[in-house]
């Protein structure tokens, strides 16, 4: 056997070493890709990070960028390619060209139909946001209405600021409100906006997203005790005077009518704000079997499904695009601000209660439901294990998601082209 039949075979080694000969910088990404990925996947075994997301993410990120090979059926990458998914399939100005291009490697690559009919389109972001509104109880919204909404509103300073900042690099209004997004840590969000009002960036602004957002379950915790000294993350939440049991035809109706009304005022944003409180809906309804079905299969799934989805996007021609470093830089600022604002209005709270709210709940408001409202907890309990803060973290959480999906719809409504 020659050694052109053996480079023939193993098409991932030798479209490697012929990297290292045209272009060592995009081997050397490539190889740092693969032990990035996994690297995900032993940090969510570990519980570091997310592991329903990260282990699919990380074992596609390092798969897909194994399996290069010399293959490239729309001459888009140089002669080089796989058969897992073509994110530019379809984007040209041509109409007809596009509909021949999607036809194409929907014959091809094995994902291709799950990017094209569920994740490009925002499918898989409403999937996922309904098995979400299935677990929320927005009883704990409704116990403290102003509380939550407060620290939700602050909680969102990152995307506000990041907004005018991504323009100065250049961005154009509608890219930078699609990054700026992030700052609300929703990744269903973050896709949908994307999708609406920067689709050339859509690739690299979920891929980057849901990574941050995976790091931000290890990264807040070190942000909470950075800024609160230990005597406040000891503070006990006062407990109500009038405490009242919220029915579940309450919850029901105001999810009703929150999502009416909210569809009402942002009708872009509908398809994710009927998706998240037909969750809530479902749930206060009683109905087992829609219940188990929201909460079990379509939920877990379709987390499965991004999760792989984004790890196979990860391959080295999007992240080593240049128009993704100043994305790295941007969605890191964006949530680190976004933290800062939440504590901030746990601050601010602390001493309008003079002295019995606790600050750490302000992380809460970063709308990564749960994610932020546990780790708030986590950290909390580490000083004070009968301090439990978790109802109000989640009511802060819950909050939080609304006020990115009326940001997201408000960035939508004003800037689609």
């Amino acid at each position: 056997m020659t050694w052109d039949a053996l480079a023939n075979i193993f098409q991932g080694v030798t479209t490697l070493i012929q990297s290292f000969s045209q272009d060592p910088k995009m081997a050397i990404a490539r190889i740092g890709l693969i032990g990035l990925g996994l690297l995900l996947v032993y940090m969510g075994k570990k519980g570091y990070l997310e592991a329903l997301l990260m282990i699919p993410m990380g074992l596609g990120m390092a798969t897909v960028n194994a399996a290069l090979m010399f293959f490239d059926p729309l001459k888009l990458h140089g002669g080089t390619g796989t058969l897992f998914v073509e994110a530019q399939a379809g984007a040209t100005a041509e109409a007809v060209k596009n509909a021949a291009e999607v036809m194409t490697v929907l014959q091809i690559d094995w994902l291709q139909p799950i990017y094209t009919f569920t994740f490009s389109n925002g499918l898989i972001a409403c999937l996922v946001f309904m098995g979400i509104g299935a677990l929320l109880d927005v009883g704990y919204v409704m116990a403290r209405p102003f509380q939550s909404m407060f620290i939700a509103v602050l909680a969102e300073l990152g995307t506000i600021i990041t907004f005018p900042i991504a323009q100065l690099f250049g961005y154009t209004p509608q890219q930078a409100a699609a990054i700026a997004i992030v700052g609300g840590a929703d990744g269903p969000m973050v896709l949908f906006t994307s999708l609406r009002l920067a689709p050339e960036l859509f690739v690299p602004i979920a891929v980057i997203a849901y990574l941050y957002l995976g790091f931000a379950y290890g990264g807040y915790p070190y942000l909470i005790r950075l800024l609160v000294p230990k005597k406040l993350l000891a503070i006990k939440p006062s407990p109500a005077k009038k405490k009242r049991n919220i029915t579940s035809g309450e919850k029901m109706l105001f999810a009703v009518v929150a999502c009416v009304f909210l569809s009402f005022l942002l009708p872009v944003a509908a398809p994710l704000i009927f998706s998240l409180f037909f969750g809530v809906v479902i749930r206060e309804s009683g109905i087992k079997e829609f219940i188990e079905l929201l909460q079990g299969p379509i939920l877990y799934a379709s987390t499965m499904f991004l999760g792989l989805m984004l790890g196979v996007l990860c391959d080295v021609n999007t992240i080593m695009d240049p128009k993704v470093l100043p994305l790295l830089l941007l969605g890191v600022l964006s949530l680190l601000i976004s933290g800062i604002g939440g504590i901030l209005a746990g601050y601010i709270l602390y001493f309008i209660t003079r002295g019995k709210f606790n600050p750490a709940i302000g992380i809460a408001g970063v709308s990564c439901v749960p994610t932020t409202a546990k780790v708030a907890q986590k950290v909390v309990t580490k000083v004070n294990k009968s301090a439990i803060i978790l109802p109000e973290a989640l009511g802060a959480n819950v909050s939080g998601v609304i006020t990115t999906a009326i940001i997201a719809g408000i960035f939508c409504s004003l800037l689609a082209k």
